[in-house]
C-alpha cells in the first residue's frame, strides 16, 4: 500500500479550516499586515517564516482574537472569527515563555483549562493522562515546573494548549528558549503530537531551519505581505524571487543581462568573465536583468578546469569554514565577487585537498540554479 501525500492545498475540493480574506491590519500609519489572503487546511502543520517586523506575529494574534483586523475577514470553518472572543475560540495558543504556573503541579498546570470549564473530574482526569501520555511526561506528573528540565517544561506547555482539545493551536517561536540540540530533538516530537492529534498547528519563528523541518508548508513574509507559500523542497529548490532563495539557507546570486539562446539563457554578468548559461521556467527576453540562484552544494570545486561542464569559472580561496559535516569554500573571482562551494566531509581526511590561496575552478550544470526575474 503506499502513503497517499498530504496536500489538500492541491485539492480544488479541499475546504481550508482557516482563510484571509483581503485582510489588513494597522496601527495607526504602520501597516503591519498589507492585503493578506491565504488558507490553512485542516491538519496543516503551517509554519510564518520572516525577519523580525514582518507581520507574523500580528498574524497570529489576529487568529487568537487579541487583535481584530482593520480590514477584510478571518474565517474559522466557514465562520467569521471577529466577533468571537478569544476564549470562545476553538484556538489555544501557545507562548514563548511557556508561561506556566509555578505554583502548581505538571498534572495541575495541564488540568487547569478544563478546571475552568467546569468538567467532571473523571473526564478531567482521563484528558490530563492522556495528554501525559502523548507528550510523555506521565512519570514528572507531581513535580512542579521548576523541578523539570527546559525542554520538558516546553511539553508540559504542549499539553496544557493541547489539553481542550483545539482545532488550532498557535505556536509563538516555541522552542527559541531551547539549546540547539534539544531544539532539534523536540522539533520532531512537535511533528509527532501534531500527526498522532490531527490538531492544525501555525507556528512563528524566524528559524528557517525549524521552518522547513516541522512544516507541511512554509509561509515567507516581509513587510506584512506574504511571498511565497509552498512545501519546504520548493521553497528551496523552486524560490519565486531573490528574497526568498536568499532568506531560506546559503545561495549564491548572480546578475546579469539575459540572452535567451534555444530552449537556454546565456547570462553576461561580469566583464572578462563567461557567461553563465541557466534553464529558464518562464519566458525571459534578450537584454532583460535576472538573477541566477545556485545553492552551494551544487557548486563543485576542483584543482583542474572540468572538461565538460556547462559552467566553469576560475578563482582562488579565501576562505574555508568547516562545519564537520561540510567545508564550504568561499572563493573569490578575480572581479572581486565571491562565490560559495559546499562539499560533504564523506571521507576521514587527515589533509585538505583545498587550502587558502588556492586557484580553483568552480563549475555547474545549467539546471543546477534557478533564474529568477525579481
Amino acid at each position: 500500500m503506499t502513503q497517499s501525500v498530504f496536500a489538500p492545498w492541491n485539492d480544488p475540493g479541499a475546504k481550508p479550516l482557516i482563510q484571509f480574506k483581503n485582510v489588513t491590519k494597522r496601527f495607526g500609519e504602520f501597516v503591519a499586515i498589507d492585503d493578506l489572503t491565504i488558507d490553512i487546511f485542516e491538519q496543516e502543520f503551517y509554519a510564518l517564516l520572516g525577519p523580525s517586523g514582518c507581520g507574523k506575529t500580528t498574524l497570529m494574534r489576529m487568529l487568537a482574537g487579541f487583535e481584530t483586523p482593520t480590514e477584510g475577514t478571518i474565517l474559522l470553518d466557514g465562520q467569521n472569527i471577529a466577533p468571537v472572543p478569544p476564549n470562545k475560540r476553538a484556538v489555544n495558543m501557545m507562548f514563548q515563555s511557556y508561561a506556566l504556573f509555578p505554583h502548581l503541579s505538571i498534572w495541575d498546570n495541564i488540568a487547569f483549562g478544563l478546571k475552568r470549564e467546569g468538567l467532571a473530574k473523571d473526564v478531567i482526569g482521563d484528558r490530563v493522562q492522556e495528554m501525559l501520555r502523548l507528550t510523555r511526561l506521565e512519570k514528572f506528573a507531581r513535580r512542579k515546573p521548576h523541578q523539570i528540565s527546559g525542554g520538558q517544561r516546553q511539553r508540559v506547555a504542549l499539553a496544557r494548549s493541547l489539553a481542550k482539545a483545539p482545532k488550532l493551536l498557535l505556536l509563538d517561536e516555541p522552542l527559541g528558549a531551547l539549546d540547539k540540540k534539544l531544539r532539534q530533538e523536540t522539533q520532531f516530537e512537535l511533528m509527532d503530537i501534531q500527526e498522532k492529534t490531527g490538531t492544525t498547528f501555525v507556528i512563528v519563528t524566524h528559524d528557517q531551519e525549524e521552518a522547513m523541518t516541522v512544516a507541511s508548508r512554509v509561509a515567507v513574509m516581509d513587510h506584512g505581505k506574504i511571498i511565497q507559500v509552498a512545501t519546504p523542497a520548493d521553497i528551496y529548490e523552486q524560490p519565486n524571487s531573490v528574497y526568498v532563495a536568499d532568506f531560506i539557507g546559503d545561495v549564491n546570486i548572480i546578475e546579469g543581462k539575459a540572452e535567451p539562446q534555444g530552449g537556454k539563457v546565456s547570462i553576461a554578468w561580469a566583464e572578462g568573465q563567461p557567461n553563465v548559461t541557466g534553464t529558464p521556467s518562464s519566458e525571459i527576453t534578450k537584454g532583460q536583468t535576472v538573477h541566477f540562484a545556485i545553492r552551494p552544494e551544487k557548486v563543485t570545486i576542483s584543482a583542474t578546469k572540468p572538461e565538460d561542464a556547462t559552467n566553469a569559472i576560475q578563482g582562488k580561496i579565501l576562505d574555508i569554514a568547516y562545519l564537520g559535516n561540510v567545508s564550504t569554500y568561499h572563493v573569490e573571482l578575480p572581479n572581486g565577487v565571491v562565490i560559495k562551494s559546499q562539499t560533504a566531509n564523506n571521507r576521514r581526511l587527515s589533509r585538505r585537498s583545498f587550502t587558502w590561496e588556492d586557484d580553483v575552478w568552480l563549475s555547474w550544470t545549467d539546471t543546477a540554479g534557478i533564474l529568477l526575474e525579481r
